[in-house]
């Protein structure tokens, strides 16, 4: 949402404060006991020993009354624990060298089960059979019932009074009609135009989930819906008293809906199917895979036109690297999980017919604001989700009990998408993170004696099926036709569609306006493009396993957090083969570190080849598929990546094992991963890893420069293949040289200086990055092919790569990018080996002195861009400023803004955990 543009005097703030101090007092069911002298209970069965710490910036509290948003933007006042956890996370990028075990908590919240006594700030029970106990350092909720339903009933009341606000827009993103709910700002349009097209729904289609799961999934199904009703229950019964007591989310007044005077409007109830709604937004974010199918297509045709069937065929697979021999891999001791692998003799391959594709149309009848030009392309601030996972088993540790650094990378929302909670009660027993809105149960975090995380693992879960159009009538069909045979029926296809519109607000001043979004719904998914293929007219689908499935994962979610269910290693991975979506799951407890990647992964006829898309006919479908439900037949457990007690694990998004085939491009010799790996490796061969040492590594990696760490070497190899004759490139030579022998960090010379050590090399690296690979690789390639695949995998992700509205200050860098291609075409210029090349040398042709010439003439180009040039003005930076570039925002998504904090490649909750005992 677009934060509030009235400017505010101070006399007129507080004007506005007085009348609208009564929103700051709790009801009277909700009064804190603060500062009690009554210790409250400990769990009895905490095995961790004040050994599991966790974060999660900006802070607890992502509700801000009406007074407390204007005080903030009076006076830059913040709520209670709203932003208490953002300096201790930004104080990790200069604090890491010097961390020990004991020094620990001073980065990171003590995450043991319970609150001492003298730690008590308030005390809160909605119901008799449930208490909610906050800690003064963090706000936490520890909530513990003594039922079933009051547990859940406490941890809905608590996601209200943390999240109320965020969830309410949340729910209105997964359905597709935020903007008539938050306004028509630009960003708004984005969120609903990028979610509701993946997962669009009826109410009918959401209900049908709520039911599916209570009634197919057994005791466990029907007891997972009893927990979200309770869960429902409590969000609702705050929901109703803060509107009552009027110290409700302030957002509802400033975008029109709560008078401030009267409190005439209303906050409508959540329902079990807004659970699935926003399970639908957690799931596209984080836990999809595949698709890409027709881009892939593209560039595949693109290839073969340039160089022929055969030859264009292999050059395309060098760049695929659906299976490189030098990809860092999560499961590394050999193990094998073949899966989506290119068949010997592919089938059902439905390529589109040259010049033929076109993108389908989501957005018609514009109206008002949504006809400005700018929002023919609104930002999509969101971005799939990265996370990073660290863990060594005990035969390498100091104290022989594993320990673990993980978490995921959610981007930086204020507030988070993400909160903490501790749940005790009849079958519950875990504290972590949950997404609001579903935090029924804790999704990643910890129990008694066990940890468990868990990272993006993006394996091949959607499929792009070309359906073959026809007309009812048995008329000619064209690209616009609306019935697609469906197993030799002639089948009409089903208009799903949101008329939005919106006014203009306090919140957003953006102007009236509306639209309509509209999507075609087919037995093999939603349509996303139509072409011809062999002069046929085709709509190509997108189907995903998850798809009117999005809740499903409920079951594992239960079991993780039931103690009576996860013991060990192996009911930890039975736990994480409930979860349908596309993850890899990590565990750690006193005795073994294990691994599990989840996800429906359907069962393909043998001669599919998963990369590409495929004719929508019965003999290419996947095996046992039921359109009605989307069901099929799924690969069992076994064939999932898995592995305990691995001398160690590591994960960013990184290729999974062996034969386990690439869902998309850039799994190659270069990933992000290979920061973390070479770290991990080097303290396990020295041994004695200790909590400190494992975070150290992680904080270690998320300050580096990729492509200075893993590539650099190679470019200052071909550069100094002859000795450098301009002064300016000598020069910037040197720079870079001294950057990567430094460490090829992006951080401050000191604690808040704003000023990078090595700003030139890093300037000059940022400038040279994607000039570089340009030279490198387009004279050889022809513009045709180079911009194909620089459509399936972008040239760069530096951290101010996606400078402007849509990727800046995220955080998350270095994922996609050419790294890998870079390092194989360079390593066989230099004539060093090189396993899984690519299909031809390209750098200067392939000779030594050419490739030189190339990256000379670029380093020079780059040497003299002008930090303005390189870093240019952003609604947050002034053009040239470096460190801003670079700097993580918090997205504000309600009426209170953060400050700026340092780049880290980091997680954005985080644990490190090493349990001493076990049960």
């Amino acid at each position: 949402m677009r934060r509030p543009t009235t400017r505010v005097t101070a006399a007129a703030a507080a004007a506005l404060i007085a009348l609208g101090a009564a929103l700051l007092a709790p009801a009277a069911s909700a009064a804190p006991a603060a500062g009690s002298d009554t210790p409250v209970p400990l769990p009895i069965a905490d095995y961790c020993g004040q050994q599991c710490a966790d974060i999660l910036p900006p802070g607890q509290s992502g509700n801000a009354t009406l007074a407390q948003i204007l005080a903030h933007k009076a006076f830059g006042t913040m709520p209670a624990h709203a932003s208490d956890q953002l300096a201790r996370y930004d104080s990790l990028v200069a604090g890491y060298p010097g961390l020990t075990d004991a020094k620990v908590n001073e980065f990171f919240n003590d995450a043991s089960f319970g609150v001492p006594g003298n730690q008590v700030e308030s005390t809160t029970s909605p119901r008799p059979d449930v208490t909610i106990t906050r800690d003064k350092k963090t706000g936490v909720p520890h909530i513990k019932g003594t039922t079933r339903y009051g547990t859940s009933y406490g941890a809905g009341y608590a996601a209200g009074q943390d999240r109320l606000w965020q969830m309410d827009l949340f729910r209105h993103v997964g359905r597709g009609d935020l903007t008539p709910f938050a306004g028509g700002a630009l960003a708004n349009q984005g969120l609903e135009q990028q979610f509701w097209p993946q997962a669009p729904y009826t109410e009918a289609d959401l209900q049908a989930q709520v039911d599916r799961i209570r009634t197919t999934e057994g005791e466990r199904g029907r007891l997972a819906m009893e927990d979200a009703q309770a869960y429902i229950d409590g969000i609702n019964a705050y929901r109703v008293q803060s509107k009552n007591g009027r110290y409700f989310p302030g957002e509802y007044v400033l975008t029109g809906h709560i008078n401030s005077i009267t409190n005439a409007g209303e906050i409508q109830p959540f329902k079990l199917t807004d659970l699935i709604a926003l399970a639908s937004v957690v799931g596209g974010l984080f836990g999809g895979g595949g698709g890409g199918e027709v881009q892939a297509a593209l560039s595949l045709l693109s290839a073969q036109q340039k160089y022929g069937l055969e030859e264009g065929t292999r050059v395309w697979e060098s760049f695929r690297e659906r299976e490189d021999p030098e990809a860092v891999l999560t499961v590394h001791d050999g193990s094998s999980f073949p899966y989506a692998r290119k068949p010997a003799n592919p089938q059902g391959a439905a390529l589109p017919d040259a010049g033929s594709v076109t993108a389908e149309q989501l957005v018609y009848d514009r109206t008002g604001a949504a006809t400005a030009a700018a929002a023919a392309n609104p930002p999509k601030l969101m971005k799939p989700g990265m996370s990073n996972a660290l863990l060594v088993s005990g035969s390498k540790t100091a104290s022989g009990h594993p320990v673990a650094v993980f978490g995921p990378q959610t981007g930086y929302l204020a507030p988070q998408l993400l909160m903490l909670q501790e749940l005790q009660g009849p079958g519950i027993s875990a504290r972590g993170a949950s997404f609001a809105g579903v935090s029924m149960y804790v999704q990643l975090g910890r129990g008694q004696d066990y940890a468990w995380s868990a990272t993006s693992a993006g394996q091949d879960i959607t499929d792009t099926f070309a359906v073959e159009l026809c007309e009812p009538g048995g008329g000619a069909p064209t690209k616009a036709s609306t019935s697609y045979l469906y197993r030799g029926t002639c089948t009409p296809m089903e208009k799903l569609e949101h008329t939005n519109a919106w006014k203009s607000s306090v919140a957003d001043s953006t102007p009236n306006g509306s639209y309509r979004m509209q999507v075609w719904r087919t037995h093999y998914g939603i349509v996303t493009h139509r072409a011809t293929v062999e002069g046929k007219p085709v709509a190509y689908t997108a189907l995903r396993s998850t798809y009117r499935h999005e809740a499903d994962s409920i079951i594992g979610f239960q079991m993780l957090n039931d103690p009576s269910y996860v013991k060990d290693a192996r009911t930890f991975q039975e736990a994480a083969r409930h979860i349908g979506y596309a993850f890899n799951w990590f565990y750690a407890d006193s005795r073994e570190a294990a691994y599990y990647n989840s996800g429906l992964n359907p069962v393909r006829p043998s001669g599919v080849d998963a990369a590409l898309p495929v004719h929508a006919q019965r003999q290419y479908e996947w095996q046992g598929f039921d359109p009605a439900a989307n069901t099929a037949s799924y690969t069992p457990p076994a064939e999932h990546p898995q592995s305990i007690g691995q001398d160690y694990y590591i994960s960013w998004n990184n290729k999974q094992a062996k034969d386990y085939s690439a869902a998309g491009f850039g799994m190659g010799s270069v990933h992000r991963g290979d920061l973390i790996d070479q770290r991990v490796k080097t303290l396990v061969a020295a041994g004695g890893v200790t909590r400190a040492k494992l975070t150290q590594a992680m904080a270690d990696a998320a300050v580096t420069d990729l492509r200075a760490e893993n590539l650099l070497p190679e470019l200052l190899a071909v550069l100094r293949s002859a000795p450098a004759t301009d002064p300016a490139v000598s020069a910037a030579i040197d720079k870079l040289s001294a950057w990567q022998a430094a460490g090829a960090e992006r951080k401050e010379t000191a604690p808040g200086s704003k000023a990078y050590a090595h700003a030139d090399a890093v300037r000059i690296m940022d400038a040279w990055w994607p000039l570089l690979v340009e030279a490198e690789f387009k004279p050889g390639l022809g513009a045709p092919l180079y911009d194909a695949l620089r459509a399936s995998l972008t040239v760069d992700e530096a951290p101010n790569a996606g400078h402007g509205p849509t990727g800046s200050h995220a955080g998350s860098a270095f994922q996609y990018g050419w790294w890998s291609y870079a390092d194989k075409d360079l390593r066989t210029v230099l004539g060093r080996p090189v396993a899984g090349p690519l299909a031809r040398a390209y750098c200067g042709g392939g000779s030594l002195a050419g490739c030189r010439d190339v990256m000379t003439a670029t380093l020079k180009q780059a040497a003299a861009a002008t930090p303005a040039a390189v870093y240019p003005a952003d609604g947050t930076c002034a053009a040239g400023n470096q460190w801003c570039a670079d700097a993580i925002v918090q997205r504000p998504v309600g009426g209170l803004a953060h400050p700026q904090v340092n780049w880290q490649n980091r997680p954005t909750y985080q644990q490190v955990v090493e349990f001493p005992a076990h049960r």
